[in-house]
């Protein structure tokens, strides 16, 4: 068993092209011994936003704190604490916090691909 405490995990700003204002943590991954999905925590300043992509690995995430927008091919579609959301492979998406206070979000992806470099 393995137990990480989200509030002293290392904080890293999302990089890629696109991002602004958005920090991850990666709470849970193979290297803690979590055979199959990694878990993150992304915090995203308020006007922040990561970049708009697709990838080819679903992912699932759930919104902790604040409020914000999900960026889709469907339009944008309101955020807030206590929802959940299935990106499913290849679809655009894009998180935006519009709120006056950080969006926080959990996000599981799988191992492998998706957390390749990490």
């Amino acid at each position: 068993m393995y137990t990480v405490n989200a509030q002293e995990a290392d904080r890293d700003t999302v990089t890629a092209e696109g991002a602004k204002d958005t920090d991850v943590q990666w709470l849970l991954t193979e290297s803690d011994g979590a055979p199959n999905f990694a878990l993150r925590r992304f915090v995203i300043a308020p006007g922040g936003y990561t970049p708009r992509h697709t990838h080819d690995w679903e992912h699932e995430v759930y919104v902790l704190h604040g409020e914000g927008v999900l960026v889709a091919e469907q339009g944008q579609i309101p955020l807030q604490a206590d929802q959940a959301i299935l990106v499913a492979p290849g679809e655009s998406h894009q998180f935006c916090c519009t709120g006056p206070d950080s969006l926080e979000m959990l996000c599981i992806v799988p191992n492998g691909p998706a957390t390749a470099g990490h």
